[in-house]
């Protein structure tokens, strides 16, 4: 086939393209837990001539499961066939078994971990993608999201493209396969330029490994080497758990392909100031992962450093919401000299809260995933920390909780700045209307949660922990838009009216 027809993606079955998550329930609803809570956007795995590279792959996103636990895929060539294995679940449900590493043949894979933002998280949608293109086979990871990945699908089907996605990382496949360009780098250089919003993409062909950053360097891509063969993986610590080195990040609006020949860096957007996530630091990344050079732990810490600055608390003890606010609990107690303790102990082994047909029961959930330790917390003034506030319906649960647990006074210190507004960029937050902080002010949020006080981290206290003097407002240093509305791209998909269904086939459970 030509560069302009059509192509073939590895796809499952069918189904029916769902709105935002989590964001029916209003606020004098049910309390919904789930969806109180910044889901993680995706991982990413990718290496290059290796002989175990189907098993290192797998190790590599065991280390990034905390970046997406709904589905996971690894696909692998070994010289003539592609391979692929994507299934629902845990890393850890399908790929420790030898015999599925086994099948998953060749020396170069790319893996990814998934939690839907954009599609319906179902087998179809589970990455890595495949297509057979006129240069030869193509796979994709993608951590991200597209804000025109919308626009972008409608024009391709316009053109007679077949879709067997609701995924926005279908649409690279699509402005590859229908590049005028020969060769393959060429192409993907083609459709980089053509896409918006935040990506870390990890590509595969017959001959080559591709790794690409956004423009602004939004989604983390990092460079690393095990025994003379590279790597990209979406953190560090996926480097470390395999004993990797960590080379260098993958530069914003650059690309890197790697072959046989070595190494190549391609520079496909103009040169600008990157411009990182900063919920990487706040909740997303591993804490013992360097993003754009800087300890996520050590950053997290400094957070609470911050808070405790400004919004001391007279109080016994400090008690972390386990467990992305455990570093800023740290540096909070360490500068207000207050006692750290585990007033709360979670429970490592619940996922999702079960759905239950009562109200009544389907409160219990909190219960399944955190507990109080009442030795710790009866009689005492607690200062709870924890990493942001999204609903704010487990907030409620947890004040409540800890006054049950005999707490005399419960102050409420969040470690990130007021969430107003949604992300575009492969985090998935509730619509702005869903938001606590966009519709309430501070005391009616205290009388929401039920604490004696309620203080966020000043903007100006983020850049100070993560090392800057302050905001520069004209040229920001991290994308920040969840906190200050300053979004860096263009949200073309926003404008796209009334949006349709992306598909009218439902799958079947």
């Amino acid at each position: 086939m030509t560069g302009h027809q059509g192509l073939l993606i590895m796809s499952a079955r069918s189904e029916t393209f769902r709105g935002a998550p989590g964001a029916s329930e209003a606020f004098g609803g049910d309390l919904d837990l789930d969806g109180d809570t910044l889901r993680e956007e995706c991982g990413v795995f990718g290496i290059y001539g290796h002989p175990d590279a189907a098993a290192i792959v797998a190790l590599g996103l065991h280390a990034l499961q905390h970046r997406g636990q709904e589905a996971a895929g690894i696909v692998s060539f070994d010289g003539r066939v592609f391979h692929s294995e994507r299934r629902m679940g845990l890393v850890g449900d399908s790929f420790s078994d030898l015999a599925t590493i086994e099948r998953l043949k060749g020396q170069a894979a790319i893996g990814h971990v998934r939690y839907s933002t954009t599609g319906e998280t179902i087998l179809r949608n589970v990455q890595p993608l495949f297509a057979e293109l006129e240069t030869g086979g193509l796979a994709v990871a993608h951590n991200g999201n597209l804000t025109n990945g919308l626009l972008l699908r409608r024009q391709l089907v316009r053109d007679g493209a077949i879709c067997q996605s609701t995924s926005d990382t279908e649409a690279i496949l699509h402005l590859v396969a229908r590049s005028r360009h020969v060769r393959i780098v060429d192409r993907v250089m083609d459709a980089l330029r053509q896409i918006e919003g935040a990506y870390a993409l990890v590509m595969m062909t017959n001959k080559k490994l591709i790794g690409a950053r956004d423009p602004l360097g939004i989604r983390p891509l990092v460079l690393g080497e095990l025994d003379g063969r590279y790597i990209l993986a979406s953190e560090t610590c996926a480097l470390d758990i395999i004993g990797a080195r960590f080379v260098r990040d993958v530069e914003n609006g650059e690309m890197v392909v790697i072959s046989d020949d070595g190494i190549e860096s391609i520079r496909f957007a103009r040169a600008q100031a990157v411009r990182p996530c900063i919920f990487e630091y706040i909740y997303f990344a591993r804490p013992d992962s360097v993003v754009n050079g800087k300890n996520v732990y050590t950053v997290r810490k400094n957070i609470g450093v911050e808070l405790a600055k400004e919004s001391p608390a007279e109080a016994d003890i400090v008690i972390p919401v386990p467990d992305s606010g455990v570093p800023a609990a740290l540096g909070y107690a360490q500068q207000t000299g207050l006692p750290y303790e585990l007033g709360i102990i979670r429970n490592h082994y619940v996922g999702r809260t079960f759905i239950q047909p009562t109200q009544s029961v389907r409160e219990l959930g909190v219960r399944m995933k955190h507990s109080a330790n009442r030795a710790a917390v009866a009689g005492k003034r607690i200062v709870l920390v924890d990493d942001s506030l999204v609903r704010g319906t487990t907030s409620v649960k947890i004040v409540r909780m800890m006054r049950e647990a005999g707490a005399s006074e419960v102050h409420f210190r969040i470690a990130s700045p007021p969430i107003t507004h949604p992300d575009f960029y492969g985090i998935d937050t509730p619509e702005k209307e869903k938001l606590l902080a966009a519709t309430h002010d501070l005391e009616s949020m205290r009388q929401y949660i039920g604490a004696d006080s309620l203080a966020f981290l000043s903007i100006g206290g983020l850049y100070r922990a993560m090392g800057e003097e302050s905001r520069d407002a004209a040229c920001p240093q991290y994308t920040d838009h969840c906190f200050t509305g300053d979004y860096p791209t263009p949200l073309t998909d926003l404008a796209v009216a009334s949006p349709r269904r992306m598909a009218i086939l439902a799958e079947a459970d």
